[in-house]
């Protein structure tokens, strides 16, 4: 059995543009001594995510990241699926949040994608199930092409109106089981202990940094 790759001391680049999931990533990776700096920090572009798996999304990111910036890079690819919409909108979550702002250009709408997501259960009526789920799939590359994948999930339930403000992307309306909380309303360090991108970053961890 071969030795798994392992991140050593140095720079890592985080594969995201995305100032809340870097926040969450920094705040994982901070007792391991590595320099997290992130794609848009460094002015990288953002690939085009072609791939119909967040583990093919993933290691899109990382491999063009480790590719650009010859640096060891991870990258997160994750999402909320909706059991009564058939796994919707799973690998196309950010999808569902883009928008034409009126000022600056396409962004992205979240409080749009949570009513999409409602919209489409209300369809359902009133029984419809409101199970969903968190995934997360952590993919770390590096500059020869080496790759690792780590993958992690929350279970919960869908609620509505969205409450909270701690979070970002679908957090506000997503209840994981055991609280009556949303993850937005979580403060960020119950979310971490707890969350999807905790589950794989555990894994992660287990793996780079034994013992």
């Amino acid at each position: 059995m071969s030795t798994p790759r392992r991140l050593g001391p140095g720079k890592l680049v985080i594969a995201t543009h995305n100032a809340g999931k870097l926040r969450e990533i920094r705040a994982l990776l901070a007792p391991y001594g590595l320099d997290c700096v992130s794609a848009g920090e460094l002015g990288l572009p953002e690939p085009a995510e072609t791939g119909t798996t967040f583990v093919e999304n993933a290691l899109i990111k990382a491999h063009a990241a480790a590719q650009a910036a010859n640096l060891p890079a991870l990258a997160d690819d994750s999402g909320l699926s909706v059991a009564a919409l058939g796994g919707a909108p799973g690998v196309y979550t950010a999808d569902w949040a883009e928008a034409d702002v009126f000022e600056g250009g396409p962004g992205r709408d979240w409080y749009m994608a949570m009513g999409k997501v409602e919209g489409k259960l209300a369809q359902l009526g009133p029984d419809a199930p409101r199970d969903g789920w968190f995934s997360c799939v952590l993919a770390i590359a590096w500059p020869d092409g080496a790759e690792a994948v780590y993958q992690g999930r929350i279970d919960g339930t869908l609620t509505w109106p969205p409450r909270g403000t701690l979070g970002f992307g679908y957090d506000p309306v997503f209840v994981p089981h055991g609280d009556t909380r949303t993850f937005a309303e979580l403060d960020p360090a119950e979310k971490h202990a707890i969350s999807h991108r905790a589950d794989a970053f555990a894994k992660l961890v287990a793996d780079q940094f034994p013992g």
